[in-house]
């Protein structure tokens, strides 16, 4: 049984958290595309970013500005334009951002993180955003956590949010998070968004550290179409309001904070994955008996990329030799008389000898997943072993289908 419980709100649950998301006109199709996080006190901060050469200019603001302050009040993020490949005036978009939204905040401009999304390339519309502000931060709300999530996305086809409950020193303490991603998925931070609040005291260097091990267990084994994003961000705020004692080490309360961090970008990472642009169904690779985790994980991540895996799932075929061929040549050495694989409860290889199944009764697995619950019964498990070793792994992606190239094709016209 876990220690915590889901709760409602998703990013405005913890304590002295509001947000809002509302329609700037960025987008030409008139969704809502402009969305504000906001703590009522400074809150410590953290953040994960894209390993891309080419990078938004939010993110560079970003980075320089935890360099220069590991803290801040405000998440502010655009949907539409990325705001990437902008040259000298992206910069000046989002130091004009950060200024107008600090004067109406009447905060510091350095207390303000920025993060964006949409077509690269593009400029931010700045003067339907400057002159919608005002109305963003008249909307802050204790309960607009699914305004935020609604105004964050761009192909995503649902929003993506969740809210846990932990019990720390006898007192509630809660992480929420919100997250956009659809397509050009492959964070290597790490377009992916992601933004999580948290009322717990943690010192910063702890809560950075938190942070980055939670992205590895979940943003970073994620994939849908092996694209890095120009703007993959992921911040995280903890504010104290749990008024609970500040964290400082890895002692009980620190793992037990640090894994409800990590379920909760788990979750956020899987809702990713599924959401993958003309995706049917979540793919779910879990690898045991590596070198180390590290290993376990490459190959996890190496096999849900795949796009001849991937196609096999779409095409509801259990094509195991696709994902034999993907386990070796993720660039981790095993013993192929140790491979192992199964998918679902359906045995095709063992011992690096192939086994007799029931090709009908797996292709139909395959089929029910893509019918299933979303996130609950549409999921396609494979397990791999590849020897004796104590490395374990997991990564999350999704199949392939045709209109992963119809939406991409069109994306910009």
């Amino acid at each position: 049984m876990s220690d915590w419980q889901v709760i409602e709100g998703g990013v405005t649950a913890p304590k002295g958290f509001k947000s809002s998301g509302i329609t700037a006109g960025l987008k030409a199709s008139n969704n809502p595309d402009l969305a504000l996080i906001w703590s009522e006190t400074e809150a410590i901060a953290a953040g994960v970013f894209t390993t891309s050469c080419v990078r938004a200019a939010c993110v560079d603001y970003c980075r320089q500005r935890l360099q220069k302050k590991a803290s801040a009040k405000a998440i502010l993020c655009n949907a539409g334009q990325a705001n990437a490949a902008t040259g000298e005036q992206g910069w000046e978009d989002v130091y004009t951002s950060a200024k107008t939204l600090s004067q109406v905040l009447s905060i510091d401009p350095d207390s303000i993180l920025l993060a964006s999304t949409g077509v690269i390339g593009q400029r931010i519309k700045m003067d339907k955003l400057v002159s919608a502000i005002p109305e963003l931060v008249s909307e802050l709300s204790d309960t607009g956590g699914e305004a935020t999530a609604k105004a964050i996305v761009t192909t995503d086809l649902v929003t993506k949010s969740i809210a846990l409950e932990t019990m720390i020193d006898d007192r509630p303490v809660r992480i929420g998070g919100v997250a956009k991603g659809s397509g050009m998925i492959h964070p290597n931070m790490a377009t992916m968004l992601s933004f999580i609040t948290c009322d717990a005291a943690v010192s910063t260097s702890l809560w950075q550290e938190m942070l980055k091990t939670a992205a590895d267990k979940s943003f970073n084994q994620i994939t849908v179409d092996g694209d890095t994003s120009t703007n993959d961000t992921l911040i995280a705020l903890a504010n104290g309001q749990s008024r609970t004692p500040a964290i400082t080490t890895m002692d009980a309360n620190g793992q037990k904070l640090e894994a409800m961090l990590t379920q909760v970008c788990q979750y956020l990472a899987k809702a990713i994955a599924r959401d993958g642009e003309g995706a049917t169904c979540l793919v779910e690779v879990e690898v045991e008996g590596a070198i180390d985790d590290k290993s376990a994980n490459t190959i996890a991540k190496t096999i849900v990329g795949s796009s001849l895996v991937k196609s096999a799932v779409f095409g509801r075929d259990p094509n195991w030799g696709r994902i034999a061929g993907a386990a070796g040549r993720a660039g981790v050495k095993f013993d192929q008389e140790d491979l192992r694989i199964q998918l679902g409860d359906f045995l095709l290889m063992e011992r690096g000898q192939p086994r007799q199944f029931d090709r009908q009764e797996a292709s139909n697995y395959l089929k029910k997943a893509s019918e299933g619950e979303y996130l609950k019964e549409d999921t396609v498990k494979i397990v791999i072993s590849v020897g004796n070793g104590s490395g374990k792994g997991k990564a999350w992606g999704c199949d392939l289908s045709y209109d992963y190239v119809k939406i991409n094709a069109e994306y910009t016209t």
